[in-house]
Formats: C-alpha cells, structure tokens, sequence
C-alpha cells in the first residue's frame, strides 16, 4: 500500500543554493510535500560569525516547528557544518544536514581541492571529515566571494571572473562544498580538468531513508512552497532546475 497522507519537509539555505538540493529529493520522493526557506538578502552565510548563524537558523526553526514538519533539511553547507549541533538540540523533529563529499572524491586518488565558504572552512566537520577520508591529500580552500558572486549573477555565470575567485592550484578531484557553487559545476570542471563531487544525491537519498519511503506511488499531487528572502526568484530557479532534471 501507498502512504494516506503527503509527509513534509521543510529546507533552508541561505539563497539560491539550496534549490539544487531540493530539486534531487523532490525527484526521487514525489510524494511528499516541501517547503523551501530561503534568506537571500543576507547572503554570503559563508562570511557569517557562528553565533550569529545559530541566531538567524534559529528563528527560521521556530516558523518550521510551527509547521509539524517530518524533517527538515539544512541545505547549505556552512549551517550544517556550523548550526546543526545546535539545531539537534533545541528541536525535536529530525534535522538533515550536506557535507562536502571528501569521501567519493577520496575514491579517485590524487590530490583533492574543497572549496568551501570561510565559515565552512574553519569548522570542526570539516576538519574530520578531512581527517577521515582525505588521506592527507586534501586541500582546503575558503572562497569568501564565490557564493555571492553566484547568488548575485545566476544567469550569466562568467568563467574569466570563476577563475579569479577560485583558487589556483592543482587538484585531481573537485569537492563543491557549498550548494551555490553547484550552479557552476561545469565551468569549475572545465577549468580544473577533473571530476567534480557535491553531495546532492547522498543527502537525497539519507532524507529518503529517514523518512522510510520508497513507494512512488502518489496520494496527491506534491505542494511545493517558498518562504522568504526572494521567493519569485527561488521559484523561478527551481522550476528551471526541474524541467531538467525531471522532465
């Protein structure tokens, strides 16, 4: 049998970045219900303090609790790597987090490059993680300008301006460790000549398998909703995003 009733999950990035994110669960989970936080008038989180982050996601939490929501995801990597703790603690209902994906670029071999935003980068998480499946092969690199630039210039992304804001070093492995560099995954490939990770379908998949579905069988058309920051504009992105990755 077919669930009864159109679970919800509610995600929160601070900008377009999350929308990626989004776009991979409501594929692979076409029965549930989503409603997406966004606060793209304070973007880059990335240039953020740690308290003050814990003080702006927890707001947002308190609007999602009002909703009774199944889950929630953290879709930006530098809340998760930064709040996430914190947010496990102050709410009761299950809260996802993305981390960069050190460990299938680990799988390559080679020399691994991590771009990240600077709050990101001088997380402890990100520091396990290195430890843990880098090898001591891994690289590190804060892009202070990089998720706004994106942000700020979706729709004419320019590779000679991506140069400047990425770092110049070598790498045989690229790890996307914010969800707004994701946008730009192709020229990044291109300039760095190798594979490129992010870890959207991983953490699509670990939010399916919290939420115990697997039948795609549908009660009722999915209720996709915005909340906050640009919302004309995160719609219309996510709706570019779809009709590609689903149509």
């Amino acid at each position: 049998m077919g669930i009864t009733n159109n679970p919800l999950v509610c995600f929160f990035d601070s900008g377009i970045g999350g929308l990626n994110l989004l776009c991979e669960s409501v594929r692979i989970l076409p029965q549930v219900d989503f409603t997406y936080f966004a606060d793209n008038y304070r973007v880059p989180y990335g240039a953020l303090g740690k308290e003050q982050l814990k003080e702006i996601s927890r707001k947002v939490f308190l609007e999602i609790e009002k909703l009774k929501p199944a889950a929630a995801v953290i879709a930006c990597n530098t809340l998760t790597a930064q709040c996430i703790d914190y947010l496990r603690g102050e709410f009761s209902f299950e809260i996802i987090g993305i981390q960069p994906a050190i460990k299938p670029a680990a799988e390559v071999g080679g020399r691994i490059l991590v771009l990240v935003t600077p709050a990101t980068a001088k997380s402890q998480s990100l520091m396990r993680l290195s430890e843990q499946y880098g090898e001591g092969r891994t690289t590190v690199a804060a892009c202070p300008d990089l998720a706004s630039y994106i942000e700020n210039n979706i729709a004419n992304l320019e590779k000679s301006k991506l140069i400047e804001l990425l770092p110049n070093v070598k790498a045989d492995a690229v790890v996307l460790g914010c969800t707004h560099y994701i946008f730009a995954s192709e020229i990044i490939k291109n300039i760095y000549n190798c594979p490129v990770f992010d870890g959207l379908s991983g953490t699509a998949a670990h939010l399916r398998e919290k939420l115990g579905i697997y039948d795609h069988r549908q009660t009722r058309a999915q209720k996709i909703t915005f909340i906050g920051g640009n919302t004309d504009k995160n719609r219309d992105i996510f709706r570019t995003i779809i009709k590609r990755t689903v149509l």
